[in-house]
């Protein structure tokens, strides 16, 4: 059986590891784009364990430089085969300050990684998907696409950018068979970095199981044409609903 290709740029030990391992388990090869292969070291040992009979490869691309990314997923579909699914996971440091103290550099930084690799990594599978006439294009974001910061405004402005290019690809699109769709992870992940950050005042069923949202992530890329999403919100059922 021929196996299809899934993309991922971010994969690291949280969400990246799940949506690796989810898609291996079901029936995609699985190509891994980050900085670094010891980065994704994790995601990579998931997927091989979850699924021996998957292709799972390494590729380094910076979301920083946009050749780089372009680059590697046009080499991720010369030796893997054409991708079938792409999901963007990329997410920059939480580099809180306020508005007033957000440098310029600050700002096209936030934008490179948001916004502009977002955007290279459409722009180097998107037109094979076109002409093919299907393909999924996925987009890993937070609430903070819907509303300013007065604590983390970089945040909020770089996932505003990558809502809004979401958005005019699937408007452009969407007609060509290509589903482009902006995840809003309205949610703290059940991720190292948040477990550390509770402590002892973690409540597990206060987060999302990273597992659960990469199931959500394949149900998306599998909806019918007739009922495409290009928005959907995930949050657990304690969550008070933040937005």
């Amino acid at each position: 059986m021929t196996r299809s290709v899934c993309a991922i740029v971010g994969a690291g030990e949280g969400l990246g590891q799940s949506l690796a391992r989810h898609f291996a388990v079901n029936g995609f090869d699985i190509a891994l784009l980050s900085r670094s292969e010891k980065g994704s070291a994790a995601a990579l040992g998931a997927a091989r364990d979850g699924a021996p009979d998957a292709a799972v490869q390494f590729f380094p691309a910076d979301a920083m430089a946009p050749k780089a990314i372009e680059q590697g997923l046009a080499k991720v579909a010369a030796t893997m085969g054409e991708i079938d699914v792409l999901i963007y996971n990329v997410r920059g440091d939480m580099n809180a300050k306020p508005p007033l103290e957000m440098s310029a550099a600050d700002l096209r930084d936030i934008y490179e990684l948001e916004v502009v690799g977002a955007h290279a990594a459409a722009r180097a599978v998107m037109p094979a998907m076109i002409e093919r006439g299907n393909g999924t294009v996925i987009y890993s974001s937070a609430t903070a696409a819907l509303r300013g910061s007065g604590t983390n405004p970089l945040y909020a402005i770089g996932k505003f950018g990558l809502r809004a290019l979401s958005q005019s690809l699937a408007k452009a699109y969407s007609r060509t068979g290509v589903h482009v769709v902006h995840v809003r992870l309205d949610c703290e992940l059940d991720v190292p970095i948040v477990r550390e950050h509770f402590g002892d005042k973690l409540k597990t069923e206060d987060m999302a199981n990273t597992d659960d949202v990469a199931e959500s992530y394949l149900w998306v890329h599998r909806q019918p044409k007739s009922a495409w999403s290009n928005e959907i919100e995930i949050r657990p059922y304690t969550e008070n609903w933040t937005f």
